[in-house]
């Protein structure tokens, strides 16, 4: 009974961070399942289907809060789960940890950036008033899905400084994030379940405590401050560029 409660626990601390963020959670999930003893190619494929879950349960949260730019979020996702096969496929051709060492040099000077960057208070943001170049957003979402499918990345490290680039609130960044994820994230599950990558076990034992830690973390992302929440996301993109170096480079990082 306590292992059951442990991993509740777990799975609603990794979806407070998930929602908080617009991550989706993947860059949790899969060291976890790992060090928990899963093998990590099904570490990777219960990940992209716990996911699913998590970004849904977030989007719901944001839709509630109105926060969700729903045309910018559709654009994102339909580039991006085209992007994600190509991804997969071009690691068979490319070195990834090569790719992982230049990724994640450009992603730490992204969020250096970010963290400098003054963000306003959103207040109440009329989403039809925000100007955003459709033409572009779908270039975002190709390259947050490439990332994904040859990085194993969530597109939330893309989506989001992306959006807020091209002129969207943090909020409102992170929750359209969250939305996107559900679609790219759909398609990796379906493509791993169909390789019996996905342990339903595991997946069972950590959706609902994901569930649960997204809302909460969709009502703590509502509470707090613009600038407080674009440096806590810069910080945290730091840490995940940091550790795609680390990898890269070769070194054991869980």
């Amino acid at each position: 009974m306590l292992k059951y409660v442990g991993y509740f626990g777990v799975g609603v601390f990794i979806g407070i961070l998930a929602a908080l963020f617009g991550l989706g959670g993947g860059f949790l999930i899969v060291p976890t399942l790992n060090l928990l003893g899963v093998e990590i190619h099904h570490a990777v494929g219960t990940s992209s289907a716990a996911v699913v879950f998590t970004s849904l349960s977030s989007a719901i949260a944001y839709h509630r809060q109105r926060r969700i730019h729903y045309k910018a979020g559709l654009l994102l996702a339909s580039t991006a789960v085209i992007g994600a096969y190509i991804g997969a496929w071009m690691t068979s051709y490319i070195s990834a940890s090569q790719l992982k060492v230049i990724f994640g040099v450009v992603l730490f000077l992204v969020a250096i950036r970010l963290y400098r960057k003054k963000s306003k208070e959103p207040h109440e943001v009329d989403l039809s008033q925000i100007k955003l170049d459709y033409k572009i957003v779908p270039i975002g979402g190709f390259i947050a899905g490439i990332a994904s499918g040859l990085l194993g990345i969530g597109g939330g490290a893309i989506n989001v400084p992306f959006l807020t680039y091209m002129g969207l609130p943090i909020h409102y960044a992170v929750a359209t994030s969250s939305f996107a994820i559900v679609f790219t994230a759909t398609s990796g599950a379906f493509k791993h379940y169909m390789l019996g990558n996905v342990e339903v076990e595991w997946l069972i034992l950590l959706v609902p405590g994901l569930i649960v830690g997204a809302q909460l973390g969709a009502k703590i992302a509502k509470r707090t401050k613009a600038s407080n929440l674009t440096k806590a996301f810069a910080v945290v993109m730091a840490f995940l560029a940091l550790r795609m170096i680390l990898k890269g480079l070769g070194y054991p990082v869980p």
